[in-house]
């Protein structure tokens, strides 16, 4: 199984990264790395089944947003390689908010059938970009 963990401290408090990642459909906080989010189906970004289109590329579907926990499980359908479908199976991925002192701890994990040095360090460089991205649209506000 492949599998990539990353995280980021952002000085602001957990309801505000909560808030801007508990919405499927709005990835507005990471313009330097997402730049078209289609969405799929008529469900809203925050329902279980809903989807969307990232770039023209990464094809994903909510699993879940848990806001008790403050937690976001989704899949990846299809993208290109090297996690396209023919490339990996079962992508899950978890995005976690936690306090942290005064401010917040955000951790971007994922899984995939599949133990790929290839697909790892794709999603892994995805994955520092995106709390990159988030860390600074949030630390500026």
């Amino acid at each position: 199984m492949g599998q990539t963990h990353q995280s980021t401290d952002i000085s602001v408090p957990p309801e505000q990264v909560w808030d801007a990642l508990r919405n499927f459909h709005d990835m507005s906080w990471a313009p330097n790395v997402i730049t078209n989010l289609e969405v799929v189906g008529k469900m809203a970004g925050d329902q279980e089944g809903a989807g969307r289109i990232l770039n023209g590329a990464f094809q994903e579907t909510l699993l879940e947003v848990d806001d008790a926990e403050r937690r976001v499980r989704y899949t990846i359908d299809d993208g290109p390689s090297p996690v396209s479908k023919t490339d990996v199976s079962n992508y899950v991925g978890q995005i976690q908010v936690s306090p942290e002192g005064d401010g917040t701890l955000v951790e971007w994990s994922s899984q995939w059938d599949r133990n790929d040095e290839a697909a790892h360090d794709f999603v892994h460089g995805i994955c520092v970009a995106l709390l990159a991205d988030l860390k600074e649209s949030l630390e500026s506000m």
